[in-house]
């Protein structure tokens, strides 16, 4: 039997817009608050930052940058406690189910640990859909590991999609030169999302199935 041709490679955040880990995060966030000596995550203020870009959450939380490595590390940690209880955003197994049918190679590239993503992947029966899981070592330089993916794999730019959650998906994506799709069931509001410009900005898992697989 003949190998199905590649449609595309359909590249994925994970926090957010495959795991449904917001609770968890802020959970995880005011834990870590207090040992890092930063302001408590209240609701008021979850709704102020979704409107916000990453770039200016980050300057309001106050946190300094040479102190967000080891904040990264400890999240992540503390994360792989919660994977057991992760469920994935409604639609969106379906939706990467529909893709690799369709001959898209699925990848991901997250600011979460690749054990953290492997878990909860092998835990709801999703790792054979992925053909690389890597880790991005900065909050903002997904960009740099999108490049990397590209030249080893040998992709062609005009058929990667990057799919996020967050302003700093689409803005990576675009400093990659690859197509960014965003998506409103994360983290970032529809209205910040739009102001980044992702070429293509939705709101269920199924108009993924209608967009790449026509």
């Amino acid at each position: 039997m003949r190998p199905q041709a590649i449609a595309g490679t359909v590249i994925f955040d994970f926090d957010g817009t495959i795991a449904d880990s917001l609770a968890a995060g802020i959970k995880i966030g005011n834990q870590l608050a207090k040992e890092f000596g930063l302001e408590p995550i209240t609701m008021e203020k979850l709704r102020r930052w979704q409107n916000l870009s990453s770039q200016q959450i980050l300057k309001e939380a106050k946190i300094p940058f040479f102190r967000i490595p080891r904040l990264l590390s400890r999240f992540r940690v503390e994360m792989n406690r919660e994977v057991p209880q992760l469920c994935p955003i409604p639609g969106i197994q379906e939706a990467l189910l529909a893709l690799k049918q369709n001959g898209y190679r699925l990848g991901i590239v997250s600011s979460n640990s690749e054990n953290n993503v492997w878990a909860f992947l092998h835990a709801r029966q999703l790792d054979h859909l992925f053909d690389f899981v890597v880790s991005s070592p900065r909050v903002l330089g997904k960009n740099k590991v999108l490049k990397r993916l590209i030249k080893e794999y040998q992709l062609h730019s005009d058929h990667v999609f990057y799919i996020g959650d967050e302003t700093r998906d689409v803005e990576a994506a675009h400093k990659t030169g690859v197509k960014s799709i965003a998506v409103c069931w994360g983290f970032n509001s529809p209205h910040a999302l739009r102001s980044h410009n992702p070429d293509f900005l939705l709101r269920d898992p199924q108009e993924l199935v209608a967009l790449l697989c026509p």
